[in-house]
């Protein structure tokens, strides 16, 4: 007998064990079970006296009665033309591309079992094309026969080897009704798996359920013993249902379990109360402003400032569309946190944006940002900059000023991690763009507060997450929301430039370029990539010389950013000024490009996504997005949110190669459509394997997620958060539920549990 903990070679033997560990990675029992089918192939309708459906798929039991080898008109090779009959009056013709291999075991006389999808190549003339077969053994009455010796080919050939056994091969298997499709490779297929499922569940114990009875029954689930079984080795319709049911809400509770544990660690932890003060500098900031907070900013910053007044640490999330305002939020926030005698971190991704971050909040702040300067006002504080390309004068300046507290906000990169890197009084952490930065890299900045307490944090994304992605990949953080945009935010209006079908609208793309820096305006060209010495692996360029000739490239064309660059100011938009920013730009000469172009000494910046998050020159008002469809949907959104984020409406123009009817274009169109960013958030996840969200793009391991849709289940999420929350505070820790704990563990990879537990 087995269980679910056993080794999976003790079971199998060392061949088998060790080919499922090296596809898949598997090493007990457990993984085996829990590697679930793609789906269910069923033996389809047998033949009546009807013509069959074109595509439909028929499995058909009858004697060969002719074969005919024939050679191949346009390619070399030869055909097998069979005919089966299967005693309804009209012989099936059947057709086998690989003829000179089939010949020695397709032969008249035989009886066969063959299965496939028919075709209809002429009016009323239908065709099995290369079907799955299997020779059957006679028998006086017709059945199928018992029989020790396969001999076929395709699926059927495979299902007959899975379904053999000590006395032959088990007929009544071949005869399921729904037959398991599993995720294969070329080395172990899907009857491979299913064989050494069959093997596993003949020797399986009874499973103990880690869900306890009342919860079943209340919402009337399987147990997990008949619920793997079914799974795996259904008889009806409803057992697969039932089956997914009751794993997938499994799925769901090992998550929020995982979130309701590290919630309630959060809750146990102190931080120093920061109550607001009518009199600081947060109040002082208030006073200043030129323009009135949106309703949707005020309710957010009172969340916060209530978050932030209590002993425990805020945990929350702060999410918004593109330049409805996350950043005056988030200062606002620091600001209170100043007040209360500590300082502030905030983390962002990129160098440039880290600068725009600083330059953004010392402009917002004016003589209150300017401590220990001449003319700063009473109540003010400090704000510096830390990054790994400044001086080293620079950044001892600036080390200096965060150790000793004289700066009551530190801004940075992933330089403010390192050891060098201290602070006198820590109170808060807020981290831009938060799914740019791997957890480790947050957790060292949170553990820079003083020993025995813990920083306040916020996170902030402009990339929208949808309710149900939310709740499972951020359950232990609140969630604040900014619909609305600020007054002054300007209508962007998206167009697709099919470039292969309308090359002329290239031409007027450039034209309008012109039109709007004629007026006064400005404008981004986008480019996927930066060129030059990029192509051939060396990484050395420093964004001079020219790219690759086209015909030298594999694989698609694109235009990188050096020759789009050099295009542009010698041709189209030669008679205005034209700059170039890219990621290999040492960091000095990034920063002079983007003081620049904010100030308006360059009209036209040809750049990489380096602008991606965070950058804001209000008076760019056109983007043209080169290749456009190298783009994912929510990084063409981020890269819209650019432009119109002054009075003058923007223009956003796609150009791309793209299939007009194929994905890509339809992808385009979507993100031209709309700029409600939930919908294309959705749209983007719908696009993208959903996993992802919980896997490799988050924390670099395989998706844990097999059944459970982030998307659609938002039920089935909603009442596992709801149970777990209320597991975890009857039992911390999960002690007087060992079987929770266990399944916990089990059903989430244990990484993957590692990365949430520190998010």
């Amino acid at each position: 007998m087995a269980t679910l903990g056993d080794r999976l070679d003790h079971i199998l033997g060392a061949k088998a064990a060790d080919s499922l560990a090296e596809a898949f990675d598997m090493s007990t029992v457990e993984d085996l079970l829990r590697h679930y089918p793609l789906r269910y192939a069923t033996q389809g309708q047998p033949l009546t006296e009807e013509a069959p459906e074109d595509g439909s798929h028929i499995t058909v039991i009858g004697r060969i009665t002719k074969t005919e080898l024939k050679p191949m008109r346009n390619r070399r090779g030869s055909l097998l033309k069979v005919l089966l009959d299967t005693g309804s009056g009209r012989p099936v013709d059947v057709t086998f591309f690989n003829g000179d291999k089939v010949k020695y075991v397709v032969k008249e006389g035989l009886r066969a079992m063959m299965s496939g999808t028919v075709s209809y190549w002429r009016p009323g003339t239908w065709n099995l094309s290369h079907p799955g077969y299997l020779i059957l053994p006679e028998t006086e009455d017709d059945s199928v026969g018992t029989f020790t010796r396969v001999r076929g080919g395709g699926d059927l050939r495979g299902l007959a080897e899975s379904a053999k056994g000590a006395g032959g091969v088990d007929v009544s298997f071949m005869e399921r009704e729904f037959i398991p499709v599993y995720p294969a490779t070329a080395k172990v297929q899907s009857w491979d798996l299913l064989a050494c499922v069959r093997q596993v569940l003949e020797q399986l114990d009874p499973i103990d359920d880690p869900l306890p009875e009342a919860i079943r029954d209340d919402r009337a689930l399987l147990k997990v013993s008949d619920a793997l079984r079914l799974i795996h080795l259904p008889e009806r319709k409803s057992d697969i249902d039932q089956a997914r049911e009751r794993l997938r809400f499994d799925e769901a509770l090992a998550l929020q379990l995982v979130l309701a544990e590290r919630r309630h660690e959060v809750a146990g932890r102190t931080a120093r109360p920061c109550p607001p003060r009518s009199d600081g500098i947060a109040a002082a900031f208030d006073k200043k402003l030129p323009f009135e907070l949106t309703a949707g900013q005020q309710q957010v910053i009172a969340e916060i400032a209530a978050d932030l007044s209590q002993p425990q640490p805020m945990h929350r999330l702060l999410q918004g569309e593109v330049g409805s305002g996350k950043t005056i939020v988030a200062l606002h926030a620091m600001l209170q946190v100043v007040d209360a005698g500590q300082q502030c971190a905030l983390l962002a991704p990129t160098e440039v944006l880290a600068a725009q971050h600083y330059r953004s909040l010392r402009g917002m702040l004016g003589e209150l940002g300017t401590a220990g300067e001449l003319g700063a006002a009473d109540q003010a504080t400090k704000v510096v900059l830390v990054t790994g390309s400044m001086s080293a004068a620079a950044k001892k300046a600036a080390l200096l000023d965060a150790v000793t507290g004289e700066a009551g906000i530190v801004i940075g990169t992933h330089a403010l991690i390192q050891d060098a890197v201290e602070f006198f009084d820590l109170g808060m952490v807020v981290v831009d763009e938060q799914h740019r930065f791997g957890v480790e890299q947050r957790d060292a900045l949170r553990a820079k507060a003083k020993s025995g307490t813990s920083p306040h944090l916020l996170v902030m994304t402009a990339t929208p997450i949808p309710r149900t992605i939310a709740m499972t990949t951020l359950g232990d953080l609140e969630t604040s929301t900014l619909t609305q945009l600020p007054k002054g935010r300007s209508p962007i209006t998206s167009k697709v430039v099919p470039r292969k079908q309308h090359p002329n609208w290239v031409d007027r793309a450039w034209e309008r370029i012109l039109e709007e820096v004629g007026a006064g305006r400005q404008a981004y060209v986008v480019c996927s990539r930066i060129g030059d010495d990029e192509e051939n692996g060396s990484g050395k360029g420093k964004g001079k010389g020219k790219s690759k000739a086209p015909e030298e490239k594999e694989g698609p064309t694109t235009q990188a950013a050096l020759e789009v660059f050099d295009t542009l100011r010698t041709g189209p938009l030669a008679s205005v000024r034209v700059g170039l920013l890219h990621g290999r730009l040492p960091s000095d000469e990034k920063d002079q490009v983007m003081r620049a172009f904010n100030d308006g000494a360059i009209d036209v910046l040809v750049c990489t996504t380096v602008v991606e998050v965070g950058v804001d020159v209000p008076n760019a008002t056109v983007m043209v997005i080169v290749d456009a469809d190298r783009f994912g949907v929510s990084q063409l959104h981020q890269l819209r949110g650019r432009i119109g984020r002054g009075k003058h409406a923007g223009l956003c123009l796609l150009i791309t190669d793209a299939a007009p009817a194929g994905s890509a274009m339809t992808r385009l169109e979507a993100v031209a459509a709309t700029t409600d960013g939930f919908e294309l958030a959705v749209l983007d996840l719908r696009q993208r394997r959903e996993g992802d969200v919980l896997g490799a793009a988050q924390s670099g391991t395989a998706s844990s997620l097999r059944l459970l849709s982030l998307l659609d289940d938002l039920e089935v999420i909603t009442a596992a958060q709801d149970l777990a929350r209320e597991l975890v505070d009857a039992d911390p820790g999960l002690v007087k539920h060992p079987g929770l704990a266990s399944m916990m563990h089990a059903a989430v990879d244990g990484e993957r549990l590692e990365y949430l537990a520190k998010s």
